[in-house]
């Protein structure tokens, strides 16, 4: 039996429905209208400052920051399965099934010939927004930068790789800024839906959410999954296909991937995720935690020789016995930063889309700010940019890109170092 205490169990934060209800009354049609916003004139990614318009009276698309990279995007879904868990959130006798997406820089020359990758798909999204108990309105859904399906970009050296968990009631394109960030210079992400603890959409059109699940899962489920998603890593990099319907894959994807070099990442309880699978498999090289919890039963005490950096917010040391006691326990390269103003969900796509979803639903200032914190909106774009690609460039290619990580930073005088 699972003695996990209550105050760790796997329910969303109470960002949660809230950040659901104020996305899917923006994204409500019958919301916007009145409002005379237009609809986006062009799919491509655009600054999260603005929501595009184009002819009056029709609806605004909610955007995405761009990535900043030499490369453009491509990602593919894959439908797994681990037939070494039973999932006891299934029917009996069913194994544990999960959807991920594998994103990567595409080649530069045609990848505009295949199409953007909406932030969520169709039937997920009107789970999502189901549960506000408003319509469907698939012309405002952020588009990515992904093109999918794009040929990988192939230098002769195989990808570095970084696996991404997401946060309680989440899925797997909740920081799709940090995401695509990373793959436009040059990483592959792999990021996954853990399914029954979030909403997520199978190919055949089963969308499974959280609603009634039993027992739910917890950080080591996380965990378990992000192994799992390890080891379909390995699979492609040797050339083998884990998509369980055999689907095509992006040309230069089968062996493109350095198995060898992985990083992790994960927000909330991903984050808590994302560092118990670094303890329990040593090929994970470096960890990244975005206001990981760090609780967990038993709490974690294991030594941890390998690079690990914590983005906090609430989460903090000062606040959190055990996010004091995991810092305690990093034996390797550590650091620990902060961003003034930033609240839960600062670090993660709700900072770019929530402002834009508030102003178009007539919030003021001061209340989008009581969603997303003090911080600026698009500064916040930029540090869940520019502070993960410096870790993992540093901890997985070897390149110090700048002194970002050395100390208090001229470019980003809002965050501030923890010793």
């Amino acid at each position: 039996m699972d003695t996990t205490p209550k105050d760790i169990a796997p329910i969303a934060g109470s960002t949660g429905p809230t950040r659901r209800r104020l996305l899917g009354a923006a994204l409500a049609l019958n919301v916007i209208a009145p409002l005379g916003l237009a609809r986006a004139a062009s799919a491509a990614p655009a600054s999260s400052g603005a929501v595009r318009s184009g002819g009056t009276g029709s609806p605004a698309r909610l955007t995405l920051p761009a990535p900043t990279g030499p490369f453009p995007v491509g990602m593919v879904p894959l439908h797994l399965r681990d037939e070494s868990r039973l999932d006891p959130n299934a029917r009996p006798g069913r194994f544990r099934e999960l959807m991920a997406t594998v994103w990567y820089p595409a080649r530069v020359a045609n990848a505009d010939a295949y199409p953007l990758a909406p932030w969520m798909t169709e039937g997920a999204l009107k789970a999502f927004l189901d549960d506000t108990g408003f319509p469907l309105p698939p012309e405002l859904v952020p588009l990515t930068a992904g093109h999918q399906g794009a040929p990988v970009h192939r230098t002769g050296r195989p990808l570095p790789v970084v696996l991404y968990s997401h946060g309680a009631g989440g899925h797997r394109g909740d920081h799709t800024i940090m995401v695509q960030e990373l793959a436009s210079h040059g990483f592959a992400v792999v990021t996954v839906d853990h399914t029954h603890d979030g909403i997520t959409e199978f190919p055949d059109g089963t969308v499974v959410t959280r609603d009634g699940v039993a027992p739910g899962l917890y950080p080591k489920d996380y965990a378990a999954d992000l192994l799992f998603l390890l080891e379909r890593v390995v699979d492609l990099a040797d050339g083998r296909n884990p998509d369980v319907d055999v689907r095509a894959l992006p040309a230069g994807l089968l062996g493109g991937l350095d198995a060898r070099n992985i990083g992790v990442s994960g927000w909330s309880k991903g984050g808590t995720a994302a560092a118990l699978a670094m303890v329990a498999d040593r090929r994970i090289r470096a960890g990244l935690t975005l206001d990981g919890r760090m609780e967990s039963n038993p709490a974690i005490t294991t030594d941890i020789d390998r690079p690990f950096m914590m983005m906090t917010a609430v989460y903090a040391r000062a606040t959190s016995p055990y996010v004091e006691t995991f810092w305690g326990h990093l034996r390797g390269w550590r650091l620990d930063v902060q961003a003034t103003g930033a609240l839960h969900v600062s670090y993660g796509d709700n900072m770019a889309l929530i402002p834009q979803a508030g102003r178009l639903i007539g919030m003021t200032e001061q209340q989008i700010q009581s969603q997303v914190g003090t911080l600026d909106p698009d500064r916040g774009a930029l540090i869940q940019q520019a502070y993960p690609r410096a870790f993992f460039d540093l901890h997985l290619r070897n390149r110090h890109c700048g002194n970002l990580l050395d100390g208090p930073s001229k470019a980003f005088p809002e965050v501030v170092y923890h010793p």
